[in-house]
């Protein structure tokens, strides 16, 4: 039995004019860490709260550890843990009086589940008595990890947990994911940061409430069907310029300091032609290489044909 179903979930807003899930089936199974990816926007946010019973869905059926998410949802609240995205817990509470509070609403103690929130309980304890509001950012994001797991949940749905966070501290609470992991929670994860989703045992790529690619990171990386190729010159502006202009290309997008691009015919060939093209239009400093694809090339280019699609 998979720990999280969706079948055909559809939600909108405003009435109807706002879609916000179109129509979207998966499954995560028991013990998964699964990523839904996916910029602003993109709905991640409307599924994760209809998953935790906070909102109704307009079409379709969901289901947590096999309880329906409409008719069970007090069930699904007593074992579910969930971490939105807007730091919610009480600012003027202290670090131990916010614990306290949750454990008290499960009926259950800090004592109680120690072993499961130890590893990080440990690192904020020595702020027990500060006010939740002026914690750091990684402070504040260990502390509602903590309140979500303080009655030993069977399913952890994190929204954007790391957003606003700094690169450390995103880096410890992956590693820490992988510990709750170790102890069987299936968890559910979203992120719009790509870097994430390799983290990730599977992961859906979502694009305006709709999902373009299930699978492991690794495969869907592999599954990129052309070559891909960067570039860059001294005048990178007129290089992005020059290279949209030529017909032979099919995608040209900036991507750190080079140009990731792609071609219409995809041959061997292609990498002479573009340095011979270049180089043509007075570039300097020009370098053309082939590169493996990323995360992120596979989730611009499946945009890009769902855009085309749609068009």
């Amino acid at each position: 039995m998979n720990s999280v179903i969706l079948e055909g979930i559809t939600k909108t807003y405003d009435d109807g004019n706002v879609m916000a899930v179109d129509n979207v089936s998966l499954q995560v199974k028991p013990g998964e860490l699964f990523g839904l990816i996916g910029p602003d926007g993109a709905g991640k946010t409307s599924i994760f709260r209809i998953l935790t019973t906070l909102l109704l869905a307009d079409k379709g059926t969901a289901s947590v550890q096999g309880l329906d998410v409409v008719k069970d949802y007090r069930k699904i609240r007593n074992m579910i843990g969930y971490m939105p995205g807007k730091f919610s817990l009480y600012q003027d509470l202290t670090v131990k009086e916010n614990l306290t509070f949750f454990a008290t609403l499960f009926g259950t103690t800090i004592a109680e589940n120690y072993e499961v929130i130890k590893d990080i309980y440990d690192q904020i304890k020595p702020f027990n008595d500060r006010r939740a509001g002026k914690l750091s950012g990684g402070m504040k994001q260990k502390l509602a990890l903590c309140c979500a797991l303080i009655h030993k949940p069977e399913v952890l749905f994190l929204d954007e947990p790391t957003t606003g966070v700094d690169v450390v501290s995103r880096r410890e609470f992956w590693d820490i994911l992988n510990q709750l992991k170790a102890q069987g929670i299936t968890i559910m994860v979203s992120t719009p940061y790509m870097d994430e989703a390799i983290l990730c045992e599977r992961i859906a790529l979502m694009q305006e409430g709709s999902i373009m690619q299930v699978d492991t990171p690794q495969q869907i990386i592999r599954s990129y069907p052309v070559r891909l190729y960067a570039a860059k010159a001294d005048n990178i502006y007129k290089l992005v310029q020059d290279f949209r202009m030529l017909d032979a290309v099919s995608s040209c997008y900036a991507f750190g300091e080079y140009l990731h691009l792609t071609m219409k015919a995809d041959k061997p060939g292609d990498i002479d032609a573009l340095r011979e093209y270049g180089i043509s239009h007075g570039h300097q400093g020009l370098e053309v290489k082939e590169i493996e694809p990323g995360i992120e090339d596979t989730f611009i280019r499946l945009m890009n044909r769902k855009a085309q699609t749609n068009g």
